[in-house]
């Protein structure tokens, strides 16, 4: 998420009574969790695993738990509970708002475009021309909607993130602060859900068409001209080229990246990142044909057994 005008170290450290180091003029211009932050954006990191990860990544504010040599270019916020008051920050800049019409008049809606009754539309949704929203849709605010976009009942665009940080045993949310964006000439398959990002946005590409009951969760991109058929499931944060073809049952780890040009057969598991322009199939995916060729032999074994 960026802030609407740039505000200074000191300014954050202020908002959350915090000790800094840095300049106190240093810019801060956004916030957003690791997996994708961008130079100017606060991330947190409250576990000594990760400091290393979280002090050269992109971001240049990180609030840590603890007294650390802070890398050149860079500002450190000191907080006993950096995840607290990383939440905290995220919702003062982004705060909890109810849906308060069916369709907010503070909705744009393209001409041509359909919204048909029995669908909820929330306040910043901008839908582009020639949509077709379909009954039971609901879209949160600040949803980005291009032209030719078809939403099939049922379906819902920007809940929440399923992210949670768990401390002293208990699972605290993240609050969610991002958005959805949706290119040109989409169509999404009824019951589909495509959550918000945490802090930064998921984005489905132009051309991309989604079946029925697909999960797709917080900060995923989907390239453009993608086809994902039914109940299948994206993590977060996960990268998928363009023309990338996912069939039935498919569910794809958290973090990972798919190259243009893939196609994974129906109830594969994938849990690494995958090479561009292969099949691949299985649990775990691995390529198809030889995912195949052990799949006969294996057949082949258990024949001579018996």
């Amino acid at each position: 998420m960026k802030f609407s005008v740039p505000y200074t170290l000191q300014q954050i450290a202020g908002l959350i009574n915090c000790q800094f180091v840095g300049p106190a003029d240093f810019p801060v211009t956004g916030i957003n969790e690791i997996h994708r932050v961008e130079p100017g954006d606060i991330c947190f990191v409250d576990h000594p695993k990760y400091y290393d990860k979280a002090l050269h990544s992109a971001a240049t504010v990180i609030i840590i738990n603890k007294k650390v040599e802070c890398p050149e270019g860079k500002a450190l916020i000191v907080s006993e509970t950096p995840f607290l008051h990383y939440n905290w920050l995220a919702q003062h800049f982004k705060p909890y708002q109810p849906f308060l019409a069916t369709v907010s008049s503070e909705a744009i809606i393209g001409e041509g475009s359909d919204v048909m009754p029995g669908a909820i539309i929330d306040k910043g949704v901008t839908i582009g021309r020639n949509c077709r929203i379909y009954p039971g849709v609901v879209i949160y605010g600040e949803t980005i909607i291009g032209d030719n976009v078809i939403i099939h009942a049922n379906a819902v665009i920007g809940a929440d993130a399923f992210y949670y940080n768990k401390k002293e045993g208990r699972f605290n949310k993240m609050h969610s602060c991002g958005r959805v964006i949706i290119g040109d000439h989409v169509e999404i398959g009824a019951g589909t859900t495509i959550d918000k990002g945490v802090s930064a946005n998921t984005i489905i590409g132009a051309g991309t068409k989604i079946d029925n009951q697909v999960q797709v969760a917080h900060d995923t991109t989907l390239g453009t001209n993608c086809l994902i058929a039914a109940q299948s499931a994206i993590a977060g944060c996960t990268t998928i080229g363009n023309n990338v073809i996912i069939w039935g049952q498919v569910a794809i780890i958290s973090g990972i990246t798919i190259g243009d040009g893939v196609e994974i057969l129906a109830k594969s598991g994938v849990g690494k990142s995958l090479e561009a322009g292969k099949r691949y199939f299985g649990v775990p995916a691995e390529e198809a044909r030889q995912k195949m060729k052990e799949a006969a032999l294996l057949k082949r074994l258990l024949a001579e057994k018996e």
